[in-house]
């Protein structure tokens, strides 16, 4: 089956939860959250949940449990901590819950980041994965970085990932 054929299966109707993790940031400051939230209506997939949680393992940890138990949600995003700071935990807590990694995530992410912002794109551990079904992505916090991986591999793909998953 060829990569049309896939697509041709994707899922349609896709319920993301997005959650920025940050100490700063709060619904009226949080751009990159809203960012995420209007590409998602952009492409008439609905929100069930939006949250700003600090960087802390044990919310970070607990929000993931939450959102892995609800039925209405697909997709979760996670927003923020994902560089190499001693702060930034999101990808240290959200791997050990993903059943399956998709590497190529992270790849291809880092490797679109190099071609805007050069080598400094190999600092963010952008990863991604699959835990009961659910897609799972960590991506950073900056709205250039939100802007790219949403419309260059998040929204492309996500539909045809849970499609997979769920045959």
């Amino acid at each position: 089956m060829g990569v049309e054929e896939h697509k041709k299966h994707a899922i349609q109707n896709i319920s993301f939860a997005v959650v920025t993790v940050s100490d700063s940031r709060n619904e009226a400051t949080d751009e990159s959250g809203m960012l995420i939230k209007e590409m998602v209506g952009k492409r008439r997939y609905s929100i069930a949940e939006y949250r700003i949680i600090k960087n802390d393992r044990k919310q970070i940890e607990d929000t993931m449990k939450e959102l892995l138990d609800r039925n209405d949600v697909d997709v979760i995003i996670f927003c923020g901590g994902t560089g190499i700071s001693s702060k930034d935990m999101t990808v240290d807590t959200v791997k050990p819950f993903l059943e399956k990694e998709l590497p190529g995530f992270g790849e291809m992410f880092r490797m679109l980041s190099m071609q805007e912002i050069g080598t400094a794109a190999m600092l963010s551990r952008a990863t991604a994965g699959i835990a009961r079904k659910k897609a799972i992505f960590c991506i950073p916090g900056s709205k250039n970085a939100v802007k790219l991986a949403m419309e260059k591999i998040i929204l492309e793909e996500c539909g045809h990932i849970l499609w997979e998953v769920r045959k």
